[in-house]
């Protein structure tokens, strides 16, 4: 048995158990049936380690519980999102609004306005513990999609995955902010990985992604990756949910779609400074390196070569399925860094997508031994080791950033205070020498022109060393 075809080997299946195929038909009929198979795999999984995630999870949220009472969580975004729902409730100028001490704008779409509408049923108490409550949940369900994405670890093991991952995973520094604002990171984080990880032959594949984009667009990234990844009736099903979602914002809230669409989206004075710690994308990054708060084209010519560099990375890495396990899983965490890089403005709560990749990561580090020596040349325990404490350092809170600082930093505080986009780009060039080192292995060409064919009598398949 190949190397490859042994790291996608999952457990064997006991003869009473349903084929995998049927079971996720089940699983997709409807919520209920969803939770029912969440709850039996919690009965399945084995006593003991789940006894002791379990535990080891309510501590660390006790833990986490009180550092927030002492550290304050103003939850502002949240109260954004209410008062952007109050707004399409009542009839107001949803851009005209401004709220909480820092007079902050709403800056969604307006069909994201209309989304946050339920919010303004509750008080802010109630709100507090409920979107908490949800993030942790949803904390969770990205932890299961990332493990379904990387087919690791095998299927008796992820819930105990999945509550290690709830429980533990709000200290990483994206978490812990989005926890902190009351963001929405993580729900359309989920939404995007679990249209991802269904199907390619499902009709509606896509459509999550296009109801994500509706609400932030960023995530429209996406469907690009979709496109020139081969599945372009994905691709175009989530470019028309988007497109609906406009139409359904113009017909509900004419005024302030036209508003948004000629004026406000282009207006970045309203989302905040670039330069600020805040924002860990390319931008960010190079405006700090050149003390300016607008860095003009050199930025704009640096995100543009990191899109296209990074999406040709994620489609190299999906059509290198046939000697790379796990092919797809680094296409779309390579996708998702893009996405997060480029942005103009990409504040570390965006940085969510650090599970998944490190889900991605610490699946390679698991099966590091097991691979023959022409493709082990990277060390996957270390560089897993170095994202996690990248992601838990909290590093650019660290840097004396108060005040105009964040525009003045001395060369030794711009690594800390642009950690994020250094792993970005070193996760990148990661991704983009696995996929070459596979492909060697293999015996491949780097790229496969479309003119190229296999010799006569040649074997399509790979070799068996890989």
């Amino acid at each position: 048995m190949t190397t490859a075809q042994e790291e996608r080997r999952t457990p064997e299946r006991r003869p009473e158990q349903p084929p995998a195929t049927a079971g996720r038909r089940r699983v997709l009929g409807s919520p209920g049936r969803a939770l029912g198979a969440a709850a039996t795999a919690v009965r399945e999984a084995p006593r003991r380690p789940m006894v002791l995630a379990t535990a080891l999870a309510l501590v660390s949220l006790l833990a986490y519980a009180t550092v927030r009472h002492f550290v304050g969580t103003s939850m502002v975004d949240m109260i954004v999102y209410r008062a952007e729902g109050a707004a399409v409730a009542h009839g107001q100028d949803l851009y005209a609004l401004r709220v909480t001490e820092w007079n902050l704008p709403a800056t969604y779409p307006p069909f994201a306005a209309m989304l946050f509408v339920p919010t303004t049923w509750f008080g802010i108490g109630v709100l507090r513990v409920a979107i908490t409550a949800g993030n942790i949940a949803l904390l969770g369900l990205l932890a299961a999609l990332s493990f379904k994405l990387v087919g690791w670890p095998g299927r008796q093991l992820r819930p105990v995955g999945v509550v290690l991952v709830a429980g533990l995973g709000v200290w990483l520094e994206p978490v812990f902010t989005t926890l902190r604002y009351g963001q929405i990171n993580l729900a359309l984080a989920c939404l995007i990985l679990w249209d991802l990880t269904r199907p390619d032959g499902r009709r509606s594949k896509g459509i999550a992604i296009g109801i994500a984009a509706g609400i932030k667009l960023t995530p429209g990234l996406f469907a690009v990756y979709l496109l020139i990844t081969g599945r372009v009736r994905a691709a175009f099903t989530a470019g028309l949910t988007f497109l609906a979602t406009f139409a359904l914002g113009a017909a509900v809230l004419p005024d302030a779609t036209y508003g948004f669409w000629t004026k406000y989206l282009y207006d970045s004075t309203r989302v905040g400074k670039t330069v600020i710690v805040d924002n860990q994308s390319v931008r960010g990054a190079v405006a700090r390196l050149l003390h300016a708060e607008n860095p003009g084209l050199t930025a704009t010519l640096l995100g543009a070569a990191v899109a296209v560099a990074g999406l040709a990375v994620a489609a190299w890495a999906h059509r290198s399925a046939p000697w790379a396990p796990r092919a797809e899983a680094w296409g779309v965490c390579a996708a998702a860094v893009t996405a997060v890089l480029i942005s103009p403005i990409s504040w570390t709560h965006h940085w969510v997508w650090c599970v998944p990749m490190l889900v991605l990561l610490a699946a390679e580090a698991a099966h590091e031994r097991s691979r023959p020596a022409a493709v082990r040349r990277m060390r996957w325990r270390p560089i897993l080791g170095a994202t996690v404490l990248g992601f838990l350092s909290f590093a650019m809170w660290i840097v004396p950033h108060k005040g105009d600082l964040d525009e003045h930093l001395p060369a030794l505080h711009q690594l800390p205070a642009s950690v994020y986009p250094v792993i970005g780009v070193c996760f990148l060039a990661v991704a983009a020498l696995r996929v070459r080192a596979r492909r060697r292995a293999a015996g491949e060409p780097l790229v496969r022109l479309p003119q190229q064919r296999p010799a006569e009598g040649e074997s399509q398949k790979a070799p068996a060393a890989r």
